[in-house]
Order: C-alpha cells, then structure tokens, then sequence
C-alpha cells in the first residue's frame, strides 16, 4: 500500500516533481504529497527542466499553461531527451483533440483533490516500477551468465560487463523505490537457475 511509504527513509521513496508557475498551486500539491513521496518543486519551465537536468524523478506534475516555457514546451523536451520518468499534466486548460499527440502519461483538470492526485501518482509509479523490473530482469540476467561463465579476472576489466552491474543495481533501486513490495517478484528471479548444470 502506498501509506507504507511514509515509513520509508528520504531517498527510499519515490520521487516526484510538481511544476507549476503559480507558486502557491505547486506548493499545495507538494504539501499534499510529501508524506508519502520525494518532492520538490519548480516554479516554470525551465526551473523544471534544469531540476530534471540535475535530479531522477519518477514522476513530473506539469502544468501546462505557463509563461516563457510552456507545459507543452517542457514536454516536447523530454520526449526528445527520452526521459526515463512518467509525465501527469495537471492543468485547468480543457483537453482537445491537440492531446491525442502529446507524450504525457495521464491528464488532471484542476482543481485536483488530495486523493485523485495521489492515486494517479502511485498509478504511474506502479507503471514505472514494473518497467524498471523488467529492464533489472533482462539486465541481470545476462550479467548472471556471465558471472557463472567467466572469471572474476576476467569480468573485473571489462568496461561492458562493468556497465551493466551500475545499470542492473540502478534499475533495481528504482524498482524497489517505485513498488510498495517487489520482494516476490525478485525471489521469482533469483530462484530460477542461470548456470550449467
């Protein structure tokens, strides 16, 4: 359940960005979430973009009427950058047919109450969550056969090999942040056999 999370440590849980230019907006929205994820706020476009520069969120809460850099603006950008993260427009412009295009995950019409907020987040975490796994499986898998098949003096130079042990230990760090208990899911994995028998 996501309520578990508010027992988890900072960094253990997910982590969310709330974008809005409108300072008391994205403030409230914060307020409503943080016992429950990692938040933090960007005031406009490009203060979202430069945070997303700098940070791994899970999921972006974007407005999409903004001055300078728009919602939509912000949006084209992390399409084109392939974002590793889940997009919610949260926003009080009514949806045409100009969305069908767009590159956004789920669509809020503000005003947005405490729990339709946080359900729609622990949607997109769960989803998140889940494609993280599949990527740690795909990625673990491969290093564990090479772990049974080759030596250490081997493995230990090889910059590949050392590439996927960071992204495989990555991806599950972020699974296990994004879902409330993957623990069935990883002992599913780690119970089957890779080596030769």
């Amino acid at each position: 359940m996501a309520e578990d999370r508010d027992d988890r440590p900072e960094g253990a849980r997910p982590r969310a960005l709330v974008v809005d230019d409108e300072r008391e907006v994205a403030d409230a929205y914060a307020l409503r979430l943080r016992e429950l994820y990692d938040v933090e706020t960007a005031y406009g476009g490009d203060a979202a973009l430069e945070a997303i520069d700098e940070e791994t969120f899970d999921v972006v809460l974007l407005d999409r009427h903004m001055p300078r850099t728009s919602g939509d603006d912000v949006l084209a950008t992390l399409e084109e950058s392939d974002f590793p993260g889940r997009v919610v427009m949260v926003t009080a412009i009514d949806p045409g047919f100009d969305v069908i295009d767009m590159p956004f995950d789920d669509y809020l019409c503000k005003p947005v109450d405490r729990e339709d907020l946080r359900a729609a987040i622990d949607q997109q975490c769960e989803i998140l969550g889940h494609e993280m796994m599949g990527e740690y499986f795909g990625i673990e898998a491969k290093r564990r056969v090479i772990v049974a098949e080759l030596p250490e003096s081997e493995r230990a130079d090889h910059e590949e090999y050392r590439t996927i042990e960071r992204r495989a230990k990555e991806r599950r760090r972020r699974a296990q942040r994004l879902l409330d208990d993957p623990a069935e899911l990883l002992d599913s994995f780690d119970g089957i056999d890779r080596e030769r028998n």
